[in-house]
């Protein structure tokens, strides 16, 4: 830690320090019997009434306790809800919030300053506004994702003021506000990885990056020196003056590889030296932009429960914070109209041999275009009328039709060569969106695997449903088969639905505390970070 940080910390926990003696010692006089005859009656009660008019839910909690203090009363309550609020503010750089969003040293003048009742009427109702704002940018988050990207159509789970209000003024201030941010385990790793990864940059950071084309088992030279130094400082090898690519500096690439979803094969190659010379700073806007999107999806996430995170590009059920099943997947290609949304919901059934109803954006922006080049294009596909016949392409002039008034529905039935394979998993959403199989196996094999029309497809479609199935059924895999060889869209509906998120994270943990990095393929986390970068979002703050 400089000298400058450390005389800021020092700055920092002076004014804190202050703002609590200052709000201790600050409170009201007891007011005469008659005064207490109707809030119109004094002035606090009146300008506590006056100021919270225009917020109605503060309003209403105000009037609920006859216009009393929140924050300015004398006692030992008072002080420790003056405290809370206090490790609320101060707790906001430390989880990747904005450190001047509240200046403690203007609070406390404020606090000094407010001498009248009315004053201090007005100062309450200014002081349970910044406790609303504060709290719910460390419960829920700061920005509002739609704004951010359209394709974040996530609904953030906000609270009620009152749950704040009735929460500070609750026995326990002090836990309630450490209750605030997410309780996951993940989201704590990301929160000691960010301070970590502060104390590391504050010490000098990755150094320099590596300069070469290839590196591989048995090189030699400066090149490797330099992969050796990084790796080192980035925590993947211990101090060692070996000069070589021998196999110690191999396993730490692969153990690199691993952690960047690259394949681990030992050797730097494009990608890896790209994912390696990554700068900290990048590194660090990714765990603090995770961050603000733990913060999104603080809620119950389900016992058991589908996790598709899009940029690792795998999805995954989860049972009682274990990974009980995980496969690759392919999503949505990077490009307009194709790109998965995040979004959560519940599913409530699987389709075998189902059916593929294409989507009218593709239907008449795709196939329609190519029906009226050849009739016969696309031939595996049926047109579907709106009496539900199937209607004979020598029957139709495609060329007398638009995009807008393009009269047919386009299905592909059930069959071993179907868009959506042998089964696909049903969450019912607006979106469209749902997980199924797919006859493209050999997408799978790729690092980058983006090339849906934002569906996610699965690698192991079958393992997935003998899993969810082992729920209710005694031969899950029996049962599944059964109704596959009967060659019919079948529908299973699951006795527990369970809730399904689609997520974005370019960085999350393991249970080891080790920090996972992927792409941001869809440009998604940029955006966020220059958000919250706009609201006084910075790097350095928080561990000084």
């Amino acid at each position: 830690m400089t000298s400058r940080q450390t005389a800021a910390r020092f700055l920092r926990r002076t004014a804190a320090a202050a703002l609590i003696a200052g709000a201790a010692a600050l409170s009201l006089p007891a007011p005469s019997a008659s005064a207490m005859e109707g809030f119109a009656l004094t002035g606090f009660k009146t300008a506590v009434a006056e100021a919270a008019a225009r917020d109605r839910d503060l309003a209403a909690f105000y009037r609920a306790r006859d216009f009393a203090p929140i924050w300015t009363g004398a006692g030992a309550e008072f002080t420790a809800r003056r405290a809370a609020l206090l490790e609320a503010i101060r707790m906001m750089p430390l989880h990747g919030l904005p450190g001047d969003k509240v200046n403690p040293d203007d609070l406390m003048a404020r606090m000094a300053a407010a001498v009248s009742a009315r004053d201090r009427g007005l100062l309450d109702v200014e002081l349970s506004r910044i406790w609303l704002d504060v709290a719910t940018d460390l419960q829920t988050g700061i920005l509002t994702p739609a704004r951010v990207d359209s394709e974040i159509v996530r609904e953030v789970p906000l609270r009620d003021a009152s749950q704040y209000l009735q929460g500070i003024t609750g026995p326990a201030p002090l836990s309630f506000v450490a209750g605030l941010p997410p309780q996951r385990d993940e989201y704590r790793r990301l929160l000691r990885a960010r301070l970590k990864m502060q104390a590391e940059m504050a010490a000098g950071g990755y150094g320099p990056v590596v300069q070469a084309s290839k590196l591989e088992p048995g090189d030699q030279g400066r090149a490797v020196i330099a992969l050796r130094d990084r790796l080192v400082r980035m925590g993947y090898l211990a101090p060692r003056a070996s000069a070589r690519y021998d196999a110690v500096l191999e396993a730490a690439v692969q153990q690199f590889q691993r952690d960047a979803g690259i394949e681990p094969d030992g050797v730097v190659g494009a990608n890896t030296l790209k994912a390696i010379n990554v700068s900290q700073e990048e590194r660090l806007r990714a765990i603090t932009v995770a961050m603000e999107r733990e913060r999104w999806i603080n809620r119950p996430l389900g016992e058991r429960h589908v996790w598709v995170n899009l940029p690792d590009m795998h999805a995954k059920l989860i049972d009682h914070g274990e990974v009980v099943f995980s496969t690759r997947s392919v999503i949505g290609r990077a490009m307009e109209g194709r790109r998965s949304p995040e979004f959560s919901d519940v599913m409530e059934h699987m389709v075998i041999n189902p059916t593929w109803n294409v989507p009218r954006s593709i239907a008449v922006n795709e196939y329609l275009p190519q029906m009226q080049q050849n009739p016969y294009a696309a031939g595996h596909l049926n047109l579907i009328d709106a009496r539900g016949r199937v209607v004979p392409r020598d029957a139709v002039d495609f060329t007398q039709f638009t995009r807008a008034n393009f009269p047919f529905d386009i299905k592909q039935p059930p069959s071993t060569s179907n868009a959506l394979g042998l089964v696909k998993f049903m969450f019912p959403n607006s979106n469209n969106i749902y997980l199924h199989d797919t006859p493209s196996k050999s997408l799978f094999n790729r690092t980058v695997r983006a090339f849906s029309h934002g569906c996610i497809r699965l690698q192991d479609p079958f393992d997935f449903a003998y899993t969810l199935l082992s729920y209710q059924e005694s031969d899950p895999q029996g049962v599944f088969q059964s109704k596959l060889r009967t060659g019919r869209e079948t529908q299973v509906d699951l006795r527990e639905p369970l809730q399904v998120h689609l997520v974005y994270r370019t960085a999350f943990t393991d249970t080891r505390g080790r920090v996972h990095f992927r792409d941001d393929v869809y440009g998604r986390d940029a955006k966020v970070w220059s958000a919250l970068a706009a609201e006084g979002v910075v790097l350095d703050q928080g561990n000084s």
